[in-house]
Parts: structure tokens; C-alpha cells; sequence
């Protein structure tokens, strides 16, 4: 989409900055994530938001911008915790520094309830997120809140500038997408996000980027590859789609893939690798590596199918590049290293043999953009499975009696929550094996085996999650099936943690 009345975002680190983008797009309203870098190239924006970050402002290498550019474009501007306390030094104030964290929930007590906090109710729960707070005030700024402690937690210093300490795009900050809906109704013709005009451009922005160059799509039946694929189609390129099977897959998923691309009318070739994929991740037990294993054989098998292909398309969405912090100019901290983001493939990205047209999506987009490509509706709202597979479900070493256990208790898992109608009330769910044998009785007899953890958590894009709170007759007759069934189970565990501070997955 044309990068013109948009709202730009300037990523100073936070892990929640791609969210502000998602709840501008989710107000209607088109939104584009820059590094800042790229700020003197953002087009004629309608509003400008800088996120959070993990600096302190006054780090010697402390991310900064040209002030007199930012003000010069002449529209609202709001800074997000790190940016609201850059704004204040700009100002002419100062932040302090402090060696104490202020992490979670807060009251807001609002002193200035019109413009920004409009019909925002006093006391409302916003989320924290910083070390620093703003110490002197500028002369002219105004402190339109504070918290339950007094400290000034959003300010204004001058008509169109606006800063904020909390986080207003995650949903721990109960009223942040109002706050933030004030905010954008201050700027003028706002372009809005429209999954079918994205739709277009996507496939103008393929035509013009593929050409007659031939691609090569790794297929998974998740959501993101599977319209990936069905996005290539509808555009036309000369398009190899290719299902590896890893040996990590979920129970009988080899042939569901099949069979659902089959309706789908897109072609796929499989190539059967699970002996390969095993014998490389023997003996290792380190996360990183597992997934840097992963992502760079991924590639290897591509290659020895194609040869040398001419494009790479992967269907890599927003989360995976701010968690993997894989943008060389990025200044967020690295969470995790998605399969998607490994050396190899960034190398290939640079010499330009990467198309990612998903990149700037979150997974609820892609399944608008899905539907809108006519996918059916049982195959986008699949849960979402990660590339890695059933790796990052095994801490510690993998071996094929560990994946087999996994495989039929979350095939158990699965199957109750279809049974009792809460599989499309759940986001994802999955078993995961504890890599601690417990002493337990089977048979009137001593048993030393595993256990497995079951997670179910509802979330709108990845980056934040919370556990679901599933009918005990639901986790009982799970419970009882596994333990009667699973050979190598003794316990069965429910995981209640929320994201923050676990992640969604276990590795």
C-alpha cells in the first residue's frame, strides 16, 4: 500500500512495537513498522508513533532522531514509553535513571480527561513496562495522568505531541486501544486498511518482484505457508510448493497436508526426510541450536530438491522477525531464533533469493487475507503449529520414542477438545514432554516415567498469550486417556502461565 496518510511507527526495541502497528490496522487504519533508519524516508505520514525500547535515554548509544524532522511533518506524534521519555529530553526535560524496574499493572489517574483520554475511565489498568521516568518537565508540558503513586505517566507538550509511560497496544492496558483510537482521530485523512486492497498489492508487488523466476514455497499445512502457497497461485509465478516431511510433524499430519492441498487445487511434492532431520539433531539439547539446525537444514533439503533455485518464499509474519531481532538495524533484543530467520537464510535474503510478502501481517491478517483468497475456513483455523515442530515441544534431547509419546497424548489432547466443542475456543493448544521422569503406580507396581505438560492459551497475534481456563471434565478425561493409553506417561500436568514472561511454546 502506498506509504502516504498512513501511520508510521518508529521501532525503538520494544518487543511490543509490531503490536502498535496491529491495533492502528485493527482500527481501521493502515500502519507501517520503520527502522529508524528509515525515518527520513517515510513518505508523508498522517501520524507518527515512536515505541518502547529496552535503552535508557541516557545510554551512550541510546537510539535518537532528528527533532526538527519529526516536527517539521506537522502531525499528532505519541511516544510510547521510551518515546515519551525521548520526547521529554527533546523538549528540553529530563529522565532519570533508575535501577529499579516497574513491570505489570497500574492505575491511571487521569487529570485532563478530554483529547487523549477521552472516555477513558479513571483507574483504568494500564500496563508497565520501563526503568526510567521523566524527572524535570519542560516550561508548557502538561501532565494529562498519573499513576497511584503520583508520577506523571502521560504528557503533552505542545498541540500535537503526546507521551504515554504505559504500553496502550497490549490488552493487560484494558481501555489502550480507546487511548489509542483518541489519539489517531486527531490526525486527517487517515489511509485505511483494507485486507483486499493489501490483497492487491501483494500480488502486484509478486508479479514485480518474481517475474518469470522460478520460486520455491515450503509447505507445512499451517495457516501462513498454506496461504503463501495459495497467494503464489493466485499471482501467477512459477511456483514449486514443497512439503517436507521432517519427522516432527504432529500425528498422521503427512497426510492431512496432502489432502487439504489437494481442495485447494495447489499442487505439492513431499519429500521424506525425518531419518535426516533426526540423525542432525542427535544428542543436542540446547534450544538455540536445535532451531539454527532446523532452519539451515530446511534449506539444504530446498536445495536438494530444486537445485539452485532462483527465490526462496517463506511465509515469515511479523512476530517471527521481532522476536528473532534479525533486522540489521533493529534494536530489539533477541528472544528466540525462528527457523525462519537463521544465518542461511538471512544470507540468502541479502543476496535477494527471499520473498516474504507475509512479513508485515499478524496471523489474524492472514487469515482475513485467506478467506479472501477463498481458502476454506477448517484449514486457516487450524492451530497454529511452529516451524520447528515437534522439537520445540521436547526439551532437551529428541529422539523418535520421545516424539512418538508427544504425538499421541496431543492427539488425545486434540481430540477431547473437539470432542467437548473448545478446539476453536482455544488459540493453540498442545502436549509437551517434561524431560523428568517421576516415581508413580501402574499396575500395583512402580513405574519411573515421564511426564507431559498440556497448554492451551488464547491470543490474538503471538505476543502475548493467557492460559485457558478448560472444563475439569475436559482435563480429567484427557488425563485419564493418556495415562491408560500413553506408554511412558505417569503424570499429566496443566500449564497455567501466561505470556509474559513464558512463551508460548516451551522452546
Amino acid at each position: 500500500m502506498e506509504e502516504s496518510q498512513h501511520v508510521a511507527v518508529l521501532d525503538f526495541g520494544s518487543q511490543y512495537t509490531q503490536l502498535i502497528v496491529r491495533r492502528v490496522r485493527e482500527l481501521g487504519y493502515f500502519a507501517k513498522l520503520y527502522v529508524l533508519e528509515d525515518f527520513p524516508n517515510i513518505g508523508k505520514p498522517a501520524a507518527i508513533i515512536l515505541s518502547g525500547g529496552p535503552k535508557s535515554t541516557s545510554d551512550p548509544d541510546a537510539p535518537d532522531l532528528n527533532f526538527e524532522l519529526l516536527t517539521g511533518f506537522g502531525v499528532p506524534v505519541l511516544g510510547v514509553c521510551y518515546g515519551m521519555q525521548l520526547l521529554n529530553r527533546k523538549f528540553g526535560g529530563t529522565v532519570q535513571a533508575s535501577d529499579r524496574r516497574e513491570y505489570g499493572p497500574a492505575a491511571l489517574v487521569i487529570e485532563d480527561g478530554g483529547g487523549l483520554f477521552s472516555g477513558i475511565s479513571n483507574s483504568s489498568q494500564v500496563w508497565m513496562s520501563h526503568s526510567d521516568t521523566v524527572k524535570l518537565l519542560p516550561d508548557g508540558c502538561r501532565v494529562l495522568a498519573s499513576n497511584q503513586h503520583g508520577t506523571a505517566v502521560a504528557l503533552q507538550w505542545d498541540a500535537r505531541c503526546f507521551g504515554i509511560q504505559f504500553h496502550p497496544e497490549v490488552t493487560h492496558s484494558h481501555e489502550g486501544l480507546a487511548i489509542l483510537r483518541n489519539f489517531l482521530a486527531m490526525a486527517e485523512d487517515l489511509q485505511p486498511f483494507v485486507i483486499e486492497d493489501f490483497k492487491r498489492d501483494l500480488i502486484a508487488s509478486i508479479r514485480q518482484q518474481v517475474g518469470d523466476k522460478q520460486v520455491v514455497c515450503g509447505v507445512s499445512g499451517g495457516v501462513d505457508s498454506t496461504v503463501l502457497a495459495v497467494l503464489l497461485h493466485e499471482a501467477g509465478a512459477n511456483v514449486r510448493a514443497i512439503f517436507v516431511d521432517h519427522g516432527l510433524m504432529r500425528k498422521n499430519e503427512g497426510e492431512e497436508v496432502r489432502h487439504n492441498f489437494q481442495r485447494l487445487g495447489v499442487p505439492i511434492e513431499t519429500v521424506d526426510c525425518a531419518e535426516r532431520f533426526l540423525t542432525a539433531l542427535d544428542g543436542v539439547d540446547d534450544p538455540e541450536k536445535k532451531r539454527v539446525i532446523i532452519g539451515n537444514l530446511f534449506i539444504d533439503v530446498f536445495w536438494d530438491a530444486v537445485g539452485d533455485a532462483e527465490l526462496l518464499a517463506q511465509g515469515t509474519l511479523y512476530p517471527d522477525v521481532i522476536e528473532s531481532a534479525s533486522n540489521a538495524n533493529s534494536k530489539a533484543s533477541k528472544i528466540k531464533t525462528h527457523h525462519n530467520r537463521v544465518d542461511r537464510i538471512l544470507e540468502l535474503q541479502a543476496q535477494g533469493k527471499v520473498l516474504e510478502p507475509l512479513a508485515e501481517l499478524f496471523k489474524d491478517e492472514v487469515r482475513a487475507l485467506g478467506i479472501s483468497l477463498g481458502i476454506d475456513e477448517d484449514i486457516l483455523n487450524r492451530h497454529p503449529f511452529p516451524g520447528p515442530g515437534l522439537a520445540v515441544r521436547c526439551p532437551g534431547v529428541i529422539t523418535q520414542d520421545r516424539l512418538d509419546i508427544i504425538r499421541e497424548c496431543d492427539a488425545i489432547f486434540i481430540g477431547k477438545l473437539k470432542e467437548h466443542g473448545w478446539y476453536h475456543r482455544v488459540w493453540q493448544a498442545y502436549a509437551g514432554l517434561i524431560p523428568v521422569k517421576t516415581v508413580g503406580v501402574k499396575g500395583d507396581e512402580r513405574s519411573y516415567e515421564w511426564a507431559i505438560s498440556l497448554r492451551a492459551v488464547v491470543s490474538e497475534d503471538a505476543m502475548t498469550a493467557d492460559w485457558v481456563e478448560l472444563p475439569p471434565l475436559l482435563l480429567r478425561e484427557t488425563s485419564h486417556q493418556i495415562l491408560n493409553q500413553v506408554k511412558g506417561i505417569n503424570r499429566v500436568l496443566y500449564d497455567i502461565s501466561t505470556k509474559p514472561p513464558a512463551s508460548i511454546e516451551w522452546e
